[in-house]
């Protein structure tokens, strides 16, 4: 079963400085390749390969990435005052990708984007993700999870407890979310969600995803989360940029799979 793939790409990354002053956090490079580009291959490796992509800040600079996709990752052979482009492929990534770009305002929270994107999701579910995370995390058993339980939302939930939301859960049903975490033991959300299109009815233009919504569906019985415990790491300060750098450059990046 294949369904789109939500990347909630607006952020400005501003805990990054110099490294996304002139460039979206999501485009800032692991390896020479853009942190949005490592997260669709987490999903292409499972088949799924539609793509919605919610902009914000410096949404120009994705669109001419993805235009320029095939010139910026290939060899490139052409001829001065002929319009032929000949490329050399390298691999496959990228091939049979579609990919939509929407530009849900530079200022706009999670929930505000999500919300703006409803009208490109046609199916029941689809997954949804933030745009700076990378993980070795099984998208096929997630799905399972999702279905297995018949909830509205499922929530990848990680260790350790972080700066992020957390969430108590008692068998796979979360109880309480938080977004100020106490540090007592509990889950923390990790992005890599998956929802039914219900979760639209709890959503605002103007609102977030997390205060609010989750909160809500925690309170419903309508959350539950899938616990991730592999490799889960996040694109969030200088000191994040520069221990990716260095899994990548060891060739030892667990999320490539």
């Amino acid at each position: 079963m294949s369904i789109p793939v939500v990347i909630l790409a607006g952020g400005t990354g501003t805990r990054l400085r110099d490294a996304s002053e002139l460039t979206p956090k999501a485009l800032v490079s692991i390896g020479g390749i853009p942190m949005i580009i490592h997260i669709m291959r987490i999903y292409s490796h499972f088949g799924h390969n539609k793509f919605i992509l919610a902009l914000g800040y410096k949404q120009e600079a994705f669109k001419h990435y993805f235009y320029n996709y095939e010139i910026i990752n290939n060899d490139v052979e052409l001829e001065i005052g002929r319009p032929i482009i000949d490329y050399h492929i390298h691999g496959t990534n990228g091939r049979g990708w579609k990919i939509t770009l929407v530009d849900t305002g530079e200022h706009t929270l999670k929930g505000g984007r999500l919300k703006r994107i409803e009208k490109y999701i046609t199916g029941d579910a689809f997954m949804c993700t933030y745009g700076d995370a990378v993980a070795d995390i099984n998208i096929k058993a997630l799905i399972a999870y999702h279905v297995s339980h018949g909830k509205l939302a499922t929530v990848t939930g990680i260790h350790p407890v972080s700066k992020f939301g957390e969430m108590k859960h008692e068998k796979g049903i979360v109880t309480e979310y938080a977004e100020k975490p106490h540090d007592d033991g509990c889950l923390t959300n990790g992005g890599f969600f998956v929802f039914n299109r219900k979760i639209f009815d709890y959503l605002v233009p103007d609102g977030d995803l997390e205060v609010g919504p989750l909160e809500c569906l925690a309170r419903e019985g309508q959350l539950m989360v899938y616990h991730h415990n592999g490799f889960w790491r996040c694109l969030d300060t200088p000191k994040d940029l520069g221990e990716l750098q260095q899994i990548w450059g060891q060739g030892k990046a667990p999320w490539i799979l």
